[in-house]
């Protein structure tokens, strides 16, 4: 807590400048892009105007979240090689999504994962329960945004006290549906490249300056952390984190499961190839994601490890927001307040990035899915009507985080995300995937897998040790859980998979013509420029 008041005490109003800095820059930025927002495929899929190399950076810059910048370095800080797991997991991912979803998607789909279902099956029925899925991934995703902001900026400032962090989730909320309504994906895009930018960057810079400390020389950084911890060689060894008995083990692998199969099913990434003119620039973006993303996840292994050596394990916990205030702590502690200021902007510029990149996912899924697909049977005014009704769902999605936020504001922020990749993984894949390669997957298929996923999910979450029965729970006063694990994904993944296949083959509506037709597009890309805005 010294810490925390020291920095507190060294340059407050540097650190709000530079915040101010970035703000201003990325909403002049903003408004510039909105200038060509006319039309929902301007809205939803910036007018496809981004090139692969742009938007595999604005990927990086959706990806890499405050979990990673926050949570991973803080998690490897404290907990050493476990911590870094949460690193391989995200990373190994990619290949997921390139392989399997990335390509097929672009071709198939026009803004969102329920165009994709709706191609071969009944439209309002998919369309509706797409849309419930990705409301339920974004909401977890933004919680854990909203928790590393008030974390970060209570570290900052020294704002201790519910009400001052509260106050703080409550401006990245507001600045960020200005974001959303003012520019929507074109703007969102430019500020997650800005934001991807200043991260690798910023990390580069620390990462050069902590490895030089020590001679560039992996062995003693390594060293001096686990000596520096008082864990000795335990922070070097897998089972700080996730001990040695089975039933840790076994969280661990759940957990696993989840980040890797995750990424190919988190709305606000599916989103993205849509930016793009062709399949083959959707490639292209991956790959350069892939090399960006793990890049800084190569700067994270040395900045935990480095704030575990330079900062101490000790501070790190004691500091306001725990685990997630390694990587300041670490700025504070080799370049003073200049760099701290710097790395805390381009860590609240990550949470801004992210929160608009997930609140114009959620809303464009509601409004094109929803309003203009269920409710309007796609008879809508989509230039007008139904751009309005995603802004308009923005606001409220942006007032939903900001309270879900403050809630959840001292919960660890990789957790978080990890239960959204769990939703992702179980409600979303296995529908994507049945839907592009088996040709005798039908609707009831598709809506027994994505209801069936996400409810086995969030009850397993709702009665798992992590909202309950310890000291480190969500209501750490009660005790509901009955199931062990603290990552439902082992479980709740097989039996979304499962009840894709038992809700198919129970139903007696054939599909086949139709996946035909479907296969052809998403392997060769016919039709898939000519998609309309409607």
């Amino acid at each position: 807590m010294n810490l925390a008041q020291s920095i507190e005490g060294n340059n407050p109003i540097l650190n709000i400048t530079i915040f101010a800095l970035f703000v201003v820059v990325t909403l002049v930025v903003v408004f510039r892009a909105s200038r060509n927002t006319k039309t929902a495929s301007d809205y939803y899929a910036a007018g496809r105007a981004f090139s692969g190399p742009q938007n595999g950076t604005a990927i990086a810059g959706d990806y890499l979240s405050a979990a990673s910048f926050l949570g991973i370095a803080g998690a490897i800080a404290v907990y050493g090689y476990d911590g870094f797991l949460y690193s391989i997991g995200f990373l190994v991912a990619w290949l997921v999504a390139l392989l399997l979803v990335a390509e097929l998607l672009r071709n198939t789909g026009k803004f969102t994962m329920g165009d994709v279902l709706a191609f071969r099956m009944r439209q309002r029925p998919v369309r509706a329960a797409a849309a419930t899925s990705t409301m339920a991934v974004s909401f977890f995703y933004l919680l854990a945004q909203m928790a590393g902001a008030g974390a970060l900026v209570s570290l900052l400032l020294g704002v201790e006290g519910d009400v001052g962090q509260g106050l703080v989730i409550a401006v990245v909320g507001v600045v960020m549906i200005i974001y959303v309504l003012v520019g929507g994906m074109k703007g969102t895009t430019w500020v997650q490249i800005i934001k991807a930018g200043l991260l690798i960057a910023g990390t580069f810079a620390m990462t050069v300056w902590v490895f030089g400390k020590y001679g560039f020389n992996l062995s003693e950084l390594l060293g001096s952390a686990a000596e520096a911890s008082g864990e000795g060689d335990t922070l070097l060894n897998p089972g700080a984190k996730y001990g040695v008995d089975s039933a840790t083990q076994l969280d661990f692998l759940s957990l696993g499961v989840a980040l890797v199969l995750g990424t190919a099913g988190l709305p606000h990434v599916l989103m993205r190839f849509y930016t793009v003119p062709t399949s083959k620039d959707a490639r292209k973006s991956v790959v350069w994601a892939i090399s960006l993303i793990g890049l800084f996840y190569l700067f994270t292994l040395v900045l935990g490890y480095g704030a575990a050596a330079i900062v101490g394990t000790d501070t790190i916990n004691n500091a306001p927001g725990g685990e997630n205030s390694a990587a300041p702590l670490l700025a504070e502690a080799i370049g003073g307040p200049v760099l701290l200021g710097f790395i805390a902007a381009v860590a609240f510029a990550t949470i801004l990035a992210v929160v608009a990149g997930l609140t114009i996912t959620a809303s464009a899924s509601f409004a094109h899915d929803v309003y203009a697909n269920v409710i309007k049977r796609g008879k809508v005014d989509s230039k007008n009507t139904e751009v309005r009704v995603a802004r308009i769902t923005a606001c409220v999605i942006g007032a939903v985080a900001i309270l879900g936020g403050i809630l959840a504001k001292d919960q660890n922020v990789a957790f978080l995300v990890a239960l959204a990749f769990a939703v992702a993984a179980s409600a979303n894949l296995p529908t994507i995937l049945y839907s592009l390669f088996w040709k005798r997957f039908n609707t009831s298929g598709a809506l027994w897998s994505i209801y069936g996923g996400l409810s086995v999910t969030i009850v397993l979450i709702v009665f798992s040790p992590a909202v309950s029965g310890t000291e480190n729970s969500m209501i750490s006063g009660a005790d509901f859980s009955w199931f062990p694990l603290q990552n439902p994904g082992l479980v709740s993944i097989p039996v979304s998979f499962f009840l894709g296949w038992l809700g198919t083959v129970l139903s007696s509506e054939h599909l086949e013509d139709k996946h035909k037709e479907m296969e052809v597009r998403s392997l060769t890309g016919a039709g898939a420029e000519k998609a309309s805005a409607h």
